[in-house]
């Protein structure tokens, strides 16, 4: 007979009962125990080193160019010049607002399309049937090993002939499709979602889409989510073609932050300023979805 789990007994026979079953495992080895303090030793080593970058960058935000002329390290204390030194960004020759709209703009749209169009692509790869299937997934896996920057000059070629040049679907539309996510999605798919599964839908009358909208879509939702984030992030802090497309005309961030340091003297306030304003988002996205992401990956790792 199946030991009972501890949130059945939990329910059943209420917390006090549930608390002497977790100890007898604990006790019995047969649950997990909790790591020890060498191990949150070196994770806290790896978060302060992890954090010490953004923070010399909050550093010489909030000093001004003389004081980091004078002493390129700062103290650890942060300076009063912060908000000052955010006035001087916004009022900048460069339109900061319209280049952070013009990130939003490119990252959303480009993260949705490439999460919708690897989990299709991923789906037929991994469940469904058709001649070539394997020599075209090595094909699109191999594209990943050819540099982006071999393909600039015919790519602005044909954004040129179809004047997209200045435009942000010029950087939009090289971005929508992911060798990188196809792939993901393939391995994903293949071992979470089951053949039986689309097999009995399809004995129920459901066409191909009904099953990629019912099934396939919710089961590679956790995959997904991390795609969608990565691909924002990278779409976010992309400055190299942007800044060939796009130009001073119609920038995105990085592209801005670039327009920042651009003459002969270079305002490191400033430009650091800057850089801070460009990673707030990607922190408050990660503060706002850590959780249910790291919750969907654990939930798509248990199998039953």
């Amino acid at each position: 007979m199946t030991t009972p789990s501890v949130p059945f007994i939990a329910q059943t026979a209420g917390p006090g009962a549930a608390r002497a079953a977790r100890r007898r495992r604990d006790r019995d080895g047969d649950a997990v125990t909790r790591p020890g303090w060498p191990t949150y030793l070196v994770l806290s080593v790896v978060v302060v080193v992890s954090l010490l970058p953004l923070y010399y960058t909050f550093l010489l935000a909030s000093s001004t160019a003389a004081d980091i002329a004078q002493n390129p390290i700062p103290s650890l204390i942060p300076g009063a010049h912060l908000f000052e030194n955010l006035a001087r960004v916004f009022a900048a020759d460069i339109d900061l607002l319209q280049a952070v709209w013009n990130s939003v703009i490119v990252s959303v749209t480009t993260s949705v399309a490439v999460v919708f169009l690897s989990v299709l692509a991923g789906f037929a790869f991994a469940r469904l049937r058709f001649r070539g299937r394997a020599g075209l997934l090595t094909f699109v896996v191999a594209t990943m090993a050819v540099p982006t920057q071999l393909g600039v000059v015919p790519l602005f070629i044909v954004m040129r002939e179809l004047g997209l040049t200045g435009n942000l679907w010029a950087v939009i539309i090289p971005g929508m499709a992911s060798a990188f996510g196809v792939f993901w999605m393939t391995q994903y798919l293949s071992s979470a979602l089951p053949y039986e599964l689309i097999e009995a839908a399809r004995i129920d009358g459901a066409s191909t889409f009904r099953i990629f909208r019912s099934i396939v879509f919710p089961a590679a939702l956790p995959a997904a989510s991390m795609l969608g984030l990565f691909t924002f992030i990278g779409s976010w802090t992309n400055y190299f073609w942007p800044s060939i497309v796009l130009g001073s005309s119609n920038p995105t961030l990085p592209v801005a932050l670039q327009l920042l340091q651009a003459g002969f003297f270079k305002d490191i306030a400033l430009i650091m300023t800057g850089v801070l304003i460009s990673v707030i988002p990607l922190l408050a996205l990660f503060f706002i979805l850590g959780r249910q992401l790291v919750a969907g990956v654990m939930q798509g790792a248990v199998k039953g």
